[in-house]
């Protein structure tokens, strides 16, 4: 057996023994040892994609829904560097990747050698760990290098505390095909009885523990951890709970949906100043709640890593992995008023949207309403997750995501794609028309890869709708072009050269019968810029008559 196959027959193995299920594969002449010994192994499920972006996208996806690791296979060269913006989101949102980028050997490096470039490091500290393999050789002792290093680096990025991608760079030297030799010098086999090495992770410190308050909120944002827990605990002390959409609190007699509207008149969020904030993920949707979150007393962020926690508002005055939340002995009139305020916002919000006609917050509202339970809703990172932070009344039964690690309109689709191949039940996403061009390439699925089951809705206002929100749209004369940048592109034309089903939504009503349906398609809503700006101004100002009232 040549080295080359020896090495990729072991690390997949090796992979499949620590867990992973689910390999994506960019094709290449230099990783073809992975691949066919991914393809030779019956217990992977293979993703192929043609373009390596793409194919990094998915495998977020995939890893995302999953919650656990995923491979992610190419070539050498520039075909590694496609992988870059996929592997910053995951390690930015905290998703596992085990990217594995193969190469050139070192006597062909720096010599002009065809398709080598330098992958050492390559992608700097947006991994947790980084290994370069080192070349195969037939002696005996590499067997058990190649397995305990596998075994490290999916620890290294499954966590805990820390999950995230991690870079093995593995140089291959021809033969790249198996030679049809079985033998080796040494057995190629693992541990009967698992794979190489189980690793033990010490359990999380004492948790910390909170004086009882009745004046407390809970805040819940992208990448929270344990959500369901502390959502009970803060309904038992009395505490409203402010959720994104995509960190999975927004349910219950105590979330307070309208936060963002509420939080931007001056007189309630000065009236409504807690004792304490506790805070899960990162918040970054709403910036009256993040110059809420600066003016907290006392701000405690829970992070299961205690090297890296979010604080964009560097308002934190403790950091925690865990904290309790007692209950507090005293009336309810803390909580009482924040769902009196949310009642009435919401009424203001939800008028202003009934007589909108088919706009961006009302489609973002009905869709989260209508999707039926077990669903899940992926969001594009501009205007849909906003557009349901502001709108989405709280529901059970929906499972919504977003990369909302970097918040990048990179390979949006392909993520969709790969997490509702994870996901056990129907799949949704909403996103923008550029997020649609941006990733066009994620439509492409071979006659011989896994389909998921995604309705696709893409919101077309033919450019990016986002920054009619903006200052820069005051800007008559440049804006359209340099900020606008419509695109004049035929949806319709699109979905039919990816062979995909479509229909086009132009009143509400419509939306419950489009989106029926299995497999992959898309529907498109066509909106206008101005009259969603129009309509976010309207919903603003409502809520302020309605809390003046």
């Amino acid at each position: 057996m040549n080295p080359a196959t020896a090495l990729a027959t072991v690390l997949i193995d090796e992979l499949v023994r620590c867990g992973v299920t689910d390999v994506v594969l960019a094709p290449g002449s230099r990783s073809a040892p992975l691949a066919l010994a991914a393809h030779a192994d019956s217990r992977v499920r293979l993703h192929v994609r043609v373009d390596e972006r793409s194919a990094s996208f998915v495998a977020l996806g995939l890893a995302k829904r999953s919650e656990r690791p995923v491979a992610l296979v190419c070539t050498s060269g520039t075909a590694a560097a496609n992988f870059h913006p996929a592997v910053i989101e995951a390690s930015e949102s905290g998703v596992p990747l085990l990217v594995l980028t193969a190469d050139r050997p070192p006597e062909l490096r720096g010599t002009g050698a065809n398709q080598t470039i330098d992958q050492i490091k390559l992608y700097g500290s947006a991994v947790r760990w980084f290994a370069e393999v080192g070349v195969p050789e037939d002696r005996p002792g590499q067997v058990a290098y190649w397995r305990s290093l596998v075994c490290r680096a999916c620890q290294r990025a499954s966590g805990p505390p820390d999950p995230g991608p991690v870079h093995l760079n593995v140089a291959f030297r021809e033969p790249l095909i198996p030679d049809g030799d079985a033998s080796w010098c040494e057995s190629l086999d693992g541990d009967a009885s698992g794979s190489w090495f189980r690793a033990r992770v010490a359990p999380p410190s004492a948790a910390l523990h909170i004086p009882p308050t009745r004046r407390g909120v809970l805040v819940v944002g992208d990448g929270a951890a344990n959500v369901r827990r502390y959502v009970a605990a803060a309904g038992m002390a009395g505490w409203p709970v402010l959720s994104e959409p995509n960190g999975g609190g927004r349910y219950g007699d105590h979330a307070v949906s309208a936060y963002h509207f509420l939080l931007g008149d001056q007189e309630f969020a000065d009236a409504h100043r807690p004792d304490v904030v506790v805070t899960l993920g990162r918040p970054g949707l709403s910036r009256p709640l993040l110059s809420w979150l600066r003016r907290a007393e006392e701000h405690i962020v829970v992070a299961p890593d205690l090297t890296r926690w979010p604080d964009p508002t560097r308002s934190a005055t403790q950091v925690a992995q865990a904290v309790e939340i007692p209950i507090a002995a005293g009336g309810d009139a803390w909580l009482r008023a924040w769902r009196h305020a949310d009642h009435v916002a919401r009424e203001a919000i939800d008028a202003v949207l009934d007589s909108s006609g088919l706009t961006e917050p009302r489609l973002a509202r009905d869709l989260a309403e209508v999707l039926p339970n077990g669903s899940l809703l992926f969001c594009g990172s501009s205007m849909p997750i906003r557009d349901l932070d502001q709108a989405m009344r709280p529901r059970r039964g929906l499972r919504l995501m977003a990369n909302r690690g970097a918040s990048g309109i990179d390979g949006l689709v392909s993520t969709a794609v790969g997490a509702a191949l994870a996901h056990n039940g129907p799949s949704y996403a909403l996103i923008g028309d550029l997020t649609l061009l941006h990733d066009q390439n994620g439509l492409i699925l071979g006659p011989r890869e896994p389909r998921p089951d995604l309705c696709l809705v893409v919101v077309n206002n033919d450019g990016g709708g986002i920054f009619s929100l903006l200052p820069q749209a005051a800007l008559e004369d440049p804006f359209e072009r340099v900020f606008g940048t419509p695109h004049g592109v035929d949806l319709g034309y699109l979905a039919a050269a990816s062979g995909l089903p479509y229909t086009v939504v132009q009143e509400t009503e419509e939306l419950s019968k489009a989106l029926k349906g299995d497999g992959l398609r898309l529907v498109e809503a066509r909106t206008d810029r101005a009259r969603n700006a129009a309509v976010h101004v309207a919903m603003r100002e409502a809520v302020r008559a309605a809390m003046r009232d």
